[in-house]
């Protein structure tokens, strides 16, 4: 695989802040929503969703960084004593998993199989270790819920349910599917920490989605129906006639839903209003004409002039 670093475009000193704001400038462009059918820019997408995977993940760029993994995240010879142990025959089935986007645990602190009181000849009874997975998801896939299939460390797949309005960062606990106990102890638990990608438009503040979205000067000014994205899928909404860069309008219940209270967000939409690409004579001329009438000094009024 290329280098995450490369991918994302940053320096290997980047701040975590700087490799976020890379993957949604990259998001942005290479989004599959707005390239449909281009074999070639989804697989530049992935490419840039994996390398964000890795360096977002403070651990595992630690260990990219030291060499310890690759850029898919797969253990590179020269591992520490533990990690080697765990590919010997005792330790076979606590080997480091690598398993599809996003999902990843390690174990470095496991000793041996069984403990024994070496005095007496007892069975010790001790719970299982618990284990830590990491699981990556889009930021929809997060606000609407989803569900994941994830290896364990016995090779059992499991389907993981990822609960509507999760948010970066929130654990997750599979009770019982962590090691398995030492002398008919209790297995452990496995733990998921989920990680949300940042998404190239939306953006989350609380249970709300925020979005801004371009309008055409005709559209601003005369008003219009337009159709913007939620997480939900495409909506029609009403922009009212003079509408200016900053207007901010509400789609009511288009955000998040909160477990808690059973009751959703919102979304907020503010405009920003875009001249075409072109300035042909005609409007070239109806402004010049039009600006000797009405002159205005928008930069007096937001005091800064």
């Amino acid at each position: 695989m290329k280098d995450p670093y490369q991918v994302l475009g940053v320096s290997r000193n980047a701040s975590q802040e700087e490799i976020k704001q890379a993957y949604r400038k990259l998001a942005k462009k290479l989004h599959p929503d707005l390239n449909p059918g281009n074999k070639k820019v989804e697989q530049q997408f992935k490419e840039v969703s994996a390398a964000y995977d890795l360096l977002s993940d403070p651990e595992k760029r630690a260990r990219f960084d030291r060499g310890e993994i690759d850029a898919s995240g797969a253990e590179r010879p020269g591992r520490s004593y533990y990690r080697n142990y765990a590919e010997t025959g005792q330790g076979a089935k606590y080997q480091d998993f690598n398993f599809g986007q996003g999902f990843g645990f390690s174990v470095d602190d496991i000793f041996s199989d069984l403990f024994r009181d070496r005095r007496s000849s007892r069975t010790v009874r001790m719970r299982g270790a618990d284990l830590s997975y990491t699981a990556t998801v889009d930021f929809v896939e997060a606000a609407t819920g989803t569900k994941k299939r994830l290896t364990l460390a016995d090779g059992r797949s499991l389907e993981v349910t990822i609960p509507p309005g999760t948010e970066d960062g929130q654990t997750l606990r599979l009770k019982g599917q962590g090691l398995p106990g030492v002398g008919g102890g209790q297995p452990g638990d496995a733990f998921i920490e989920v990680r949300v990608r940042p998404h190239p438009f939306f953006t989350r503040v609380g249970n709300d989605i925020h979005l801004e979205v371009p309008v055409s000067l005709q559209e601003a000014i005369l008003g219009s129906r337009i159709t913007v994205p939620t997480i939900e899928g495409k909506v029609a909404m009403t922009v009212p006639a003079g509408s200016n860069t900053g207007s901010v309008l509400r789609l009511k219940g288009r955000g998040i839903l909160d477990p808690r209270s059973g009751r959703r967000g919102d979304q907020y939409v503010k405009l920003k209003v875009t001249l075409p690409d072109r300035i042909d004579n005609g409007l070239r001329k109806f402004i010049e004409e039009w600006g000797k009438d009405h002159p205005y000094d928008p930069r007096a009024k937001a005091g800064i002039g």
